[in-house]
């Protein structure tokens, strides 16, 4: 599959670099970002791990990541990627998302989602794209209902967090016979209503 740059008005979403490092740096001084994470980034060398190991999984082509630019004011406010890239079944995951707190509730998340499924149905022509989340983030439990995934269920035992506890995933999709709607709803959400 072949990935580029996507854009519109409000949110540029550009393939990560190494030069994008002191970006980040200054993106994601806010512990709350990193509550319901896999990993936790604080400081240049959690950046610094961070970017290589998302340009490790895009060299092997499993991943492929993004820094999200709010348009605005030039800056980077956040980070998402596809992630378990499966080209012979036409499908992969939006994931490893997280945004600057000051941009939650806004109208930055529904339009990376919408840029990002518009580009996965309409130039990529995939057949699924799967969206999951720790079963104790309710913020992004409805973010992604919101915008129209479907729920699937919920697997249980699914991970370990940082902490050693246990999570749950709760796991959604969309589906290319999905898109039609969900694109039809996610213009009006761009639209009408800021809040994500």
């Amino acid at each position: 599959m072949n990935f580029i740059a996507l854009e519109n008005e409000t949110v540029l979403l550009r393939p990560l670099d190494k030069g994008d490092v002191q970006g980040i740096l200054e993106a994601v001084n806010f512990p709350e970002i990193w509550l319901h994470m896999s990993t936790t980034i604080e400081n240049i060398e959690d950046v610094n791990g961070f970017v290589d190991n998302a340009l490790a999984t895009k060299e092997k082509k499993t991943e492929f990541p993004f820094v999200i630019i709010d348009k605005v004011s030039g800056q980077i406010i956040g980070s998402t990627r596809f992630m378990d890239i499966d080209d012979k079944h036409k499908r992969l995951e939006i994931g490893t998302t997280w945004l600057i707190p000051a941009y939650w509730r806004t109208a930055i998340n529904t339009n990376c989602k919408y840029l990002l499924l518009q580009y996965c149905f309409e130039i990529l022509k995939l057949q699924r794209v799967q969206i999951k989340t720790d079963h104790e983030n309710d913020r992004s439990q409805k973010a992604i209902e919101r915008i129209g995934a479907i729920k699937e269920g919920v697997l249980r035992n699914h991970m370990i967090r940082k902490d050693g506890t246990i999570r749950h995933t709760v796991m959604y999709s969309i589906t290319n016979e999905d898109w039609p709607e969900i694109k039809t709803h996610l213009q009006k959400l761009l639209v009408y209503s800021p809040i994500n």
